[in-house]
């Protein structure tokens, strides 16, 4: 090769602009425009690394608005043994992707203009979000919202206080049939629901907040707001929560941990008919979702029904406490704001 091809090849590959997008047979992402510039926190979920596999890939589709993951700082949960031995392997992962690793959180908002909170452990959540709400950064934090309710109440007071919006969300909510159900109203008003996911239990986390919160969501997306109170059923297989929402309409949520759990699904009860909410749709839906959401600075889901979600999920857990007696959401939540913690 000529010495000046040479040249101009390395400096194509080095900018990140090498036409074929590799040099040498190793991949090389594509750098993206400042605005478009992607972090992660927390390296110990497959969510992580899915996000990063769907930006990164060469011709990405354009819903995806053309951001590139960047920069990864991996530190997620210190001490869950399931999250903490997968992080090796996806901080190797996402390195073959192009992503850079850092040391703290403060390189890693140097380096970029948005942030995919995607820590496994929630409890670790409120610590990692201040310092980006403080640098202005549009933030979405993946489930968890927090470890605790009162966590979660205090993420979303410090998302106010630093004018930053919030989205936290479970992909459950884009399961194939809920726009036709919730947007398209092709059931009617819904008057109830029922849906069913796994609930294995993490013993740092209330019951429902480390995988339960997937199926809550979804039980949420259909019913809304306004739940009142909240009665569970408990054995060392399966959980059953009940909500009782404004206009006596009810709302079931079944989390399971043994046979087949690791499925999802659920029913609609309309006015006008009966519909399942269809499957799980991947990350896609999600991921476009966030992209809107890094464009406009608007959430998709109001801060106000993901706290009641949370508020649900803790109530569920008092409700047990308290051998199945229903428990007030706003009792619940009350007990909550009186414990919040404020580290900015």
């Amino acid at each position: 090769m000529k010495r000046r091809n040479f040249i101009k090849t390395g400096a194509l590959a080095s900018a990140g602009l090498a036409a074929s997008g590799s040099i040498f047979g190793k991949r090389i992402a594509e750098a993206p425009q400042k605005g478009l510039r992607a972090g992660i926190i927390g390296l110990d979920t497959s969510h992580a690394t899915a996000f990063a596999k769907a930006l990164n890939q060469d011709h990405a589709p354009a819903e995806f608005g053309g951001y590139k993951i960047v920069a990864a700082f991996p530190q997620g949960s210190k001490d869950i043994e399931s999250s903490t031995a997968r992080a090796p392997a996806y901080i190797e992962e996402v390195k073959k992707l192009g992503v850079e690793i850092v040391d703290t959180i403060a390189e890693l908002l140097e380096k970029t203009d948005v942030i995919f909170l995607e820590s496994n452990d929630g409890r670790v959540h409120l610590e990692q979000a201040i310092p980006v709400f403080k640098a202005g950064k549009t933030m979405f934090i993946d489930k968890p919202l927090a470890g605790s309710l009162a966590d979660a109440f205090a993420i979303a007071q410090a998302a106010k206080d630093f004018k930053q919006p919030l989205f936290s969300t479970s992909s459950l909510r884009y399961m194939t049939n809920m726009d036709d159900i919730v947007k398209n109203q092709t059931a009617g008003r819904i008057v109830g629901a029922e849906v069913y996911g796994p609930c294995p239990l993490e013993a740092t986390h209330p019951d429902f907040f480390w995988y339960g919160i997937h199926g809550v969501e979804a039980l949420f997306t259909v019913m809304g707001t306004g739940c009142k109170t909240v009665s569970r059923v408990h054995a060392p297989d399966a959980d059953v929560a009940v909500g009782i929402w404004e206009g006596n309409r009810t709302g079931t949520f079944r989390g399971m941990r043994t046979g087949k759990m690791y499925s999802y699904g659920g029913n609609a009860f309309g006015e006008k008919a009966i519909l399942p909410l269809g499957d799980y749709n991947g990350y896609d839906p999600l991921l476009k979702e966030i992209i809107k959401y890094f464009q406009t600075g608007i959430s998709p889901v109001a801060a106000d029904e993901t706290l009641e979600i949370f508020t649900f999920m803790e109530a569920a857990d008092e409700s047990k406490r308290r051998d199945g007696t229903a428990v007030s959401m706003d009792e619940t939540k009350q007990k909550a704001l009186a414990q919040i913690r404020k580290i900015w």
